[in-house]
């Protein structure tokens, strides 16, 4: 099948796909007699993986690595293990500086009611405040 078939079956863009294929995420491994690239369900079910990884928010390199692995199904998952554990502190992280920047966006926005001018906008005072103490 061609790249669009590939994008279509997939529900992903072609600019994605070549992005992936550029990145040696995804292989072609055939050419049209026109020059196009050819893939084969193969392909679909690796992009599929992708998506979902991406999905997941894996980066490009831990992709490869879990690509890389797959391709040992009689080796140890320990690997695998680790790096979802990793992933997973990582995670947990961003939860908690997303919980801090909801509880400061918060706090802003109970600085200023809707009576106010924008000159007396306190999110505006606030902002224009930290701004002249930040430098």
């Amino acid at each position: 099948m061609k790249i669009g078939e590939l994008a279509k079956k997939t529900d992903c863009s072609v600019q994605t796909i070549r992005y992936y294929e550029k990145e040696q995420l995804l292989c072609t491994t055939q050419r049209s007699d026109g020059n196009f690239r050819l893939y084969d369900e193969a392909a679909v079910e690796q992009l599929l993986f992708i998506k979902l990884c991406r999905n997941l928010d894996l980066s490009l390199s831990e992709i490869r690595q879990l690509l890389t692995l797959k391709r040992s199904p009689g080796a140890q998952c320990d690997q695998v293990n680790r790096m979802m554990d990793t992933h997973i502190q990582q995670v947990e992280t961003r939860i908690q500086e997303l919980v801090q920047l909801r509880e400061h966006l918060k706090s802003l926005r109970r600085s200023c009611s809707s009576e106010r001018t924008i000159e007396q906008c306190g999110i505006l005072q606030t902002l224009t405040t930290n701004q002249h103490q930040k430098r």
